[in-house]
Parts: structure tokens; C-alpha cells; sequence
């Protein structure tokens, strides 16, 4: 029998993708939000597709923030964090 394969919902397309292929974002509950690698941190988690475009377009329609809620400060540090993910995932494994 065939494995299921776990699908979550990316926030920036309203698309679902295997979860392998999503970078998680977590906003803890004092507030703090960052990308987690490990996709095991604390918190609530939402998940973006591994698409530098995708993230580029959401980071000008701030789509993270309202997402999750955030309005009182930028995520810039957030978006600069999953890009560099994404960059880190497209190196080939040696």
C-alpha cells in the first residue's frame, strides 16, 4: 500500500503541496514570527511554497502579515529568512 503523503495549504496561493515541498512560518504566542527549518518549533505553524517569485510578489502585498495577523511591524526579516531557505534547499547534496 502506497504512503500518504502529507498536504498542507501554502498562505501565499491558497494551494495545496506535499509538506516536503513548503517552508513552515511559526508566530509564537508572544507574537514572534520566523521561518523554521526544522518545521518542529513551538507555535502556530503556516506554511509558504518554496517559489522565490511567490515570495517576492507576497512580500509586496504583505500577504505574511495579514496572514498571520501582524500589522504592527514588517517581516522583511521573515521573507529575507525563507528566501535564504530556499536557496539553501536548491544547493545540490554532495
Amino acid at each position: 500500500m502506497a504512503r500518504k503523503i502529507p498536504m498542507r495549504k501554502c498562505i501565499l496561493t491558497n494551494e495545496m503541496h506535499p509538506k516536503a515541498d513548503l517552508i513552515r512560518v511559526v508566530k509564537t504566542k508572544e507574537g514572534e514570527v520566523f521561518a523554521d527549518a526544522t518545521g518542529k518549533k513551538n507555535g502556530r505553524g503556516s506554511y509558504v511554497v518554496k517559489d522565490l517569485e511567490k515570495v517576492q510578489a507576497a512580500r509586496e502585498k504583505k500577504a505574511l502579515e495579514k496572514a498571520l495577523a501582524k500589522d504592527t511591524e514588517s517581516l522583511d526579516p521573515v521573507y529575507d529568512e525563507i528566501i535564504r531557505l530556499i536557496y539553501r534547499e536548491d544547493i545540490p547534496k554532495r
